[in-house]
């Protein structure tokens, strides 16, 4: 039996709704990777170069700290990692997550949010967060995306 978790990072609710709804389709687990401090507005100001987010992006070591862990990582199989794009990759953050479970052998789906940019270079950027795990190709939906269009796509890439 595949069991599925559906984690995610939201600083301001997008991605949160699509996880849920992922969740839900895929009648998985739902787990919300919430910063040790969190993200006010003027922290996300990607145009302000000294925004707490500029400043985390520009450094490609850095790792913001996060409240909680997966209980009983070693349960799952399969996870949807959910989070925004940041400078066409996923927010540090994610690599924090990652970073603090042994991952082998689990499949790693990665989906964003993102109001105009891609997926960029997420894949790559993420992949040495998860070593001994099979990550997948990331996909990047709009704000609005249906129930219809998350159960097509999540159907075909378990």
């Amino acid at each position: 039996m595949n069991k599925v978790l559906v984690a995610y990072f939201s600083p301001t609710g997008t991605t949160k709704q699509i996880a849920k709804t992922l969740a839900a389709v895929v009648d998985g687990d739902l787990y919300e990777i919430t910063p040790a401090q969190p993200y006010t507005d003027a922290d996300l100001d990607w145009t302000n170069p000294k925004s707490r987010s500029s400043i985390e992006m520009n450094d490609a070591a850095f790792r913001p700290a996060i409240t909680g862990k997966v209980q009983s990582m070693e349960q799952y199989d399969t996870i949807f990692l959910g989070f925004p794009i940041w400078w066409y990759i996923a927010p540090s953050i994610i690599n924090t997550f990652l970073e603090q479970y042994n991952l082998t052998g689990k499949t790693i789906i990665p989906f964003a949010t993102s109001g105009s940019s891609g997926m960029g270079k997420t894949d790559a950027a993420l992949q040495n967060s998860c070593p001994g795990a099979s990550l997948k190709d990331g996909k990047r939906f709009p704000a609005g995306v249906s129930e219809s269009e998350l159960k097509k796509w999540a159907n075909s890439v378990i």
